[in-house]
């Protein structure tokens, strides 16, 4: 999907938990995309709509009710199809880095930040020796703007802002060639998420013994998405519904997708105006798209469910940029 090489190829992605009685929750659904070397790909949505689903599935942390479908290529291994020991081992830290979604239920409480840094530093890098080990820690810490002088307290010592930026700290010391935040801008000020997400980027444009890295985040924000994404994935109701360049998503012609369209225009900077309705239940999604309820484009064409043509899933999308310039 890309031109580059992907660092993480997903193809045919599905998710369902099994609820009692034989109901199933489709969390997400036939999900196709890449992420290629060099690059930040930007997933977004509203709350409930399977992203963090699609991450925990990459990272083998779905609860022992979910089944999977379908590919998800991180090099040669497949981490749809890895044990946990191969997880354990293998992929989280190292293959993987993690910016958790809820930071201070991934610290461990009972130790302080320095010694959790540290002893990270000692499983995924080459360092040894207590001052070399104190000073990456350090240096990690710095790199998430996390205060040196906070090192030394315990979780439940920490704002919330200050759990989130420890756990980005934890997660960039590996190095990974895939670095998954999933919402990593939670509970900081404008000016720490513009800190905090710029450290990301480099982390993707600056190579590691000669290999390419990747970024698959995960935000609400869309603000932190225009300033680092070279892509932009929308997710609907377990779906995605839409694949864009970032910049022509952000600015002309815009996105594709109706519901990718009413995103950016719920925004205080834009048009300010919310989108009707509420996302349909995962366990009572329309055979249809699951949209048409609160589209104001629906026509009887949308109780048949689209599939991704090209880069949007909508049987009424926007104009593309070729057909804006044609029409201009």
């Amino acid at each position: 999907m890309t031109e580059r090489a992907p660092v993480l190829s997903v193809r045919g992605l599905s998710v369902r938990f099994l609820m009692p009685g034989g109901r199933r929750v489709a969390a997400v659904t036939d999900a196709h995309f890449d992420v290629a070397a060099g690059e930040c790909l930007a997933l977004i949505g509203e709350s409930g709509c399977g992203k963090s689903v699609l991450a925990s599935a990459l990272l083998g942390l779905l609860p022992g009710n979910a089944r999977t479908a379908g590919s998800a290529l991180l090099g040669e291994l497949d981490l749809l199809a890895a044990d946990e020991r191969t997880f354990a081992r293998t992929v989280r830290g190292r293959l993987i880095g993690l910016v958790p979604q809820s930071p201070a239920a991934h610290l461990t409480p009972v130790r302080t930040v320095r010694s959790q840094l540290e002893e990270t530093v000692a499983a995924h890098t080459a360092v040894r020796g207590r001052a070399a080990l104190r000073e990456t820690a350090e240096a990690a810490a710095e790199r998430a703007a996390f205060p040196v002088d906070h090192l030394d307290h315990h979780p439940h010592e920490l704002s919330g802002g200050l759990a989130q930026r420890a756990a980005t700290a934890l997660a960039l010391v590996g190095d990974a060639p895939l670095l998954l935040a999933d919402e990593p801008t939670t509970g900081l000020d404008r000016d720490l998420v513009d800190r905090t997400v710029d450290e990301l980027r480099r982390h993707v444009d600056n190579r590691a013994g000669g290999e390419n890295r990747a970024l698959l985040m995960i935000t609400h924000d869309l603000a932190a998405a225009e300033r680092i994404a070279d892509r932009i994935a929308v997710m609907y109701a377990g779906h995605l519904v839409e694949l864009a360049d970032a910049r022509e998503f952000f600015g002309t012609p815009g996105p594709r997708h109706p519901y990718s369209r009413g995103l950016l225009d719920a925004l205080p900077d834009r048009a300010f105006t919310p989108i009707p309705g509420l996302p349909p239940e995962l366990g009572a999604l329309p055979g249809g798209c699951a949209f048409a309820a609160r589209c104001e484009r629906a026509t009887d064409a949308c109780a048949t469910l689209p599939p991704l043509t090209g880069t949007v899933a909508c049987h009424h999308p926007h104009a593309a940029l070729t057909e804006a310039a044609d029409r201009a």
